[in-house]
């Protein structure tokens, strides 16, 4: 029997949502209405109130469809999940009263009704779809709405998702076979069954016990391509294709007709193209601004104590950076180290301080010292708290920097990575996906592939969940040092 996990689940949404718009307005009616002692400008019955509503909310719900907001892809996914509540809420909200406006019928008893329930639907829209996440994940223990899925490919890629899968309790889709790995997956995860070829596998598998196959690598032999993918449309099971390079296919990706005949895929090294750079810039400049603004007179505290704590030293230290295209910029920040250390490399200033052996601790614990000789107390303090940034809001508003990208380098640091001109095809940022993903807690290999997702999968909405996040990290000093 095929899974209907998604589908169910995507039901219970459906309705739960429209319940909860329900309760939302009919909280909202009865604080305004029976529960406050201000009269209400257009006294209506409940009756009626509630009438119009169950008949325009059909539509609401399909404003939550058309957001995307059942499909199983943005189920996990839960800052997008939000943001698109955020925004059904409105616009269903707007739908509504343009209904009231156009057929010159009052719904609301008060303008402050829809307001109230605006703020209640989306509350309750959260809540709702929080404990029905949490729920689903109960059920997996019990061995309810589980996906039984087939990995086929001897690739980097299935060992992961074998990995990522394996408890199926956590996971919700539970591993019935792997084709090929079969020296790694015997030895990690005995009692897997794991196959010599797809034949094999559909030879000792029932079909009704497969929900998904993911192939996670194109054979050369095209015979046995088709055959797996006939195999997954003839019995109904949902099929997966993982390209072997994977990197190819993470960027802007375009399906289109090549003189006019040909299907052709199309891959642009960023999503950052077009009006998409425009958009990103005006948003720097306009948030960058705001930002450089609020935190000037922070910033001018911040300069008198960096010179009272290091009197012989300047204020700012200025470093050339790489950025976008390989363009050097000079960033700013409130100078940290002791003056006589400032503008030397580490191998540099623990020589010089007659302590080359700290040089190895530094590098292997990720360019970081738990008590750094080089660092003035009110340095360290500066640190913990990214204070020593906030300059670089200038570099922001110039438009040497972004607000959210790839992390500025020294091209030293940059020239220890094989995907340098990948992550130089945006600008460099004052924070970015590495640094509210562990920031030093994570290895540099760790931050820079996560630099290169960004680069290949940026979007004007991650780049919010990000500065969200950032306020978050520097406020909770998750990674710093």
């Amino acid at each position: 029997m095929k899974s209907n996990a998604s589908l169910v689940y995507g039901l219970v949404l459906v309705v739960g949502d429209f319940l909860a718009l329900v309760a939302a307005f009919i909280f909202a009616y009865a604080i305004r209405g029976p529960l406050s002692t201000v009269p209400v400008a257009t006294p209506i019955p409940a009756t009626e109130y509630l009438s119009a509503f169950l008949l325009l909310l059909p539509f609401w719900i399909l404003i939550f469809a058309l957001l995307g907001l059942y499909s199983p892809s943005i189920q996990e996914k839960r800052f997008s999940e939000l943001g698109r509540l955020l925004m059904g809420s409105f616009v269903g909200l707007l739908f509504v009263i343009a209904y009231s406006y156009l057929l010159d019928k009052t719904i609301f008893p008060s303008r402050l009704v829809p307001v109230y329930g605006f703020s209640l639907a989306f509350i309750f829209l959260v809540a709702f779809r929080n404990l029905a996440r949490e729920f689903r994940a109960r059920l997996y223990r019990y061995d309810i709405g589980i996906t039984n899925i087939l990995i086929v490919g001897n690739t980097k890629v299935a060992r992961e998702l074998v990995e990522n899968l394996a408890d199926y309790h956590i996971s919700g889709y539970r591993l019935v076979g792997v084709v090929g790995n079969k020296a790694h997956t015997a030895k990690r995860y005995p009692h897997l069954p794991v196959f010599d070829n797809f034949e094999q596998a559909v030879s000792k598998l029932k079909p009704n016990d497969i929900h998904s196959i993911v192939q996670t690598e194109l054979y050369a032999d095209a015979d046995l391509n088709n055959e797996i993918l006939e195999f997954a449309q003839t019995h109904h099971i949902a099929y997966r294709f993982v390209p072997g390079n994977s990197e190819l296919f993470v960027g802007n990706i375009a399906v289109e007709l090549f003189r006019s005949q040909i299907p052709v895929i199309a891959v642009h090294q960023t999503a950052l193209i077009g009006w998409g750079r425009i958009v990103k810039r005006l948003t720097d400049f306009l948030l960058g601004g705001m930002a450089f603004t609020v935190s000037l007179p922070f910033m001018l505290f911040i300069a008198l104590a960096v010179k009272v704590s290091d009197i012989r030293g300047p204020i700012f230290y200025k470093d050339r950076r790489l950025t976008r295209f390989n363009n050097i910029v000079n960033i700013y920040k409130f100078r940290s180290h002791k003056q006589v250390y400032s503008g030397l490399t580490p191998e540099e200033a623990f020589a010089n301080m007659g302590r080359p052996e700290l040089t190895k601790t530094y590098r292997r614990n990720g360019d970081y010292l738990a008590t750094d000789p080089r660092i003035t107390p009110f340095g360290r303090f500066l640190r913990r708290t990214s204070l020593d940034e906030l300059p670089q809001l200038f570099n922001v508003v110039k438009g040497d920097l972004s607000l959210v990208g790839p992390r500025a380098l020294q091209v030293s640091e940059l020239e220890q990575y094989d995907k340098k001109d990948m992550i130089l095809a945006v600008k460099s940022g004052v924070t970015g996906l590495a640094q509210v993903s562990g920031r030093r807690s994570i290895s540099f290999d760790e931050r820079r592939k996560l630099d290169l997702y960004y680069v290949q999968n940026w979007s004007l909405w991650l780049d919010l969940i990000i500065l969200v996040k950032t306020i978050r990290v520097v406020f909770s000093r998750i990674g710093a040092k």
